[in-house]
């Protein structure tokens, strides 16, 4: 199968590409704008990669499309502190640009494999009534929950809105014309080059997980929970969800086309604050080292003192994945121990390498 991998550089995108190389039997074009994650990939038989933008690479990137069997769309601005700095940035590249892949796909008869986002499901149906969230889980179901946005003045919701009007100009070419594409709903997949750390960036702002981490390795900073980190939210370590993604892309039961699929571990769930001090207690027993910084305080910080004006959080995602365990005979394997275990892993590994050829403490310089 030629697969054409839009995003490939990404954190989902590079875990998929070692994949699919690993399983052999695919011509993989890889395409982004950052090669950093992939480099150790660039010389593997079978990959091609091309340092393409879909947003003013258009007619390069439709020659790739014409050539392909299945196009891989994980394009996106995925970093909640984006939705809130550059809302219309966000929206352009998550509507207007992934549109322009639809319509060479259309064109050109290509199937579509289009990255979403759980957070197009939005509030809960309990929060929305005002209900305890806590007390009434309400599981997403990919074709019957309502999705349900906060107001326009929280422009966080850009975000799903744009994927969500993507995900239903998918569906309305599809009751019109029959175009084949299948949409894959992530929830909070974590593992390997998840992310940077702030410290060794020189600041940013990654997803939490990073945040925590760079709490517990450089010591610059508590582990900030945004309002007190009460929300939950349900850990699919990457691996997992790759093994879900792979089945979706090969489609060998012809059974994902129309679909909509939930990829995610619901029962891998906890608060945030449970998370942190989770994490930080799994530093302790297994990766702290003489000289390390002292164990970090978890504080509470508010949320428009961390992204903006603007910020409203999802209370809980738990994902109903039935629909992947019956059309794809999938399961995710990796209880949450392990998500955080061995994510955090490679995390420390990175760490003290950088140790050792002594390049960590010009990272904390830089901050």
């Amino acid at each position: 199968m030629n697969i054409l991998l839009l995003g490939a550089g990404g954190f989902i995108g590079v875990n998929l590409t070692e994949r699919l190389l690993k399983d052999g039997g695919h011509q993989l074009t890889a395409v982004d704008i950052s090669e950093d994650k992939l480099e150790h990939l660039l010389d593997a038989p079978g990959l091609n990669y091309a340092h393409l933008d879909i947003s003013t690479d258009e007619a390069k990137i439709e020659e790739l499309v014409k050539v392909a069997d299945v196009v891989v769309d994980l394009v996106a601005f995925a970093n909640p502190a984006l939705y809130v700095e550059d809302p219309v940035g966000v929206y352009d590249l998550n509507f207007t640009q992934n549109l322009k892949v639809v319509d060479q796909c259309r064109k050109h008869d290509k199937r579509l494999v289009q990255f979403s986002t759980c957070e197009v499901y939005g509030l809960t149906a309990a929060k929305a009534f005002g209900l305890d969230s806590k007390e009434n889980p309400c599981p997403f179901n990919e074709d019957e929950t309502p999705l349900i946005m906060g107001p326009i003045k929280n422009h966080r919701w850009i975000y799903a809105c744009a994927k969500q009007l993507l995900e239903r100009v998918l569906h309305a070419y599809r009751h019109r014309d029959g175009f084949r594409y299948s949409i894959i709903r992530p929830f909070n997949f974590v593992g390997p080059r998840i992310d940077y750390l702030p410290s060794e960036a020189g600041g940013g702002n990654p997803r939490v997980f990073s945040h925590f981490m760079d709490s517990l390795l450089y010591g610059t900073k508590p582990m900030q929970l945004v309002d007190g980190g009460e929300v939950f939210r349900a850990y699919t370590y990457i691996d997992d969800a790759v093994d879900c993604i792979v089945r979706v892309i090969e489609n060998k039961k012809g059974n994902c086309d129309g679909e909509i699929f939930n990829v995610g571990q619901p029962e891998n769930e906890l608060t945030i604050a449970e998370l942190a001090e989770r994490m930080r207690d799994v530093f302790d027993k297994h990766f702290r080292q003489e000289g390390d910084p002292p164990r970090p305080e978890i504080v509470s910080i508010s949320s428009e003192e961390f992204y903006g004006a603007g910020y409203e959080d999802c209370d809980r995602r738990i994902a109903d994945v039935t629909k992947a365990k019956t059309l794809l005979d999938w399961k995710p394997q990796y209880d949450i121990d392990q998500v955080i275990f061995k994510t955090m892993e490679y995390f420390v590994d990175e760490h003290r390498k950088k140790q050792a050829n002594g390049t960590v403490a010009s990272a904390v310089a830089a901050v």
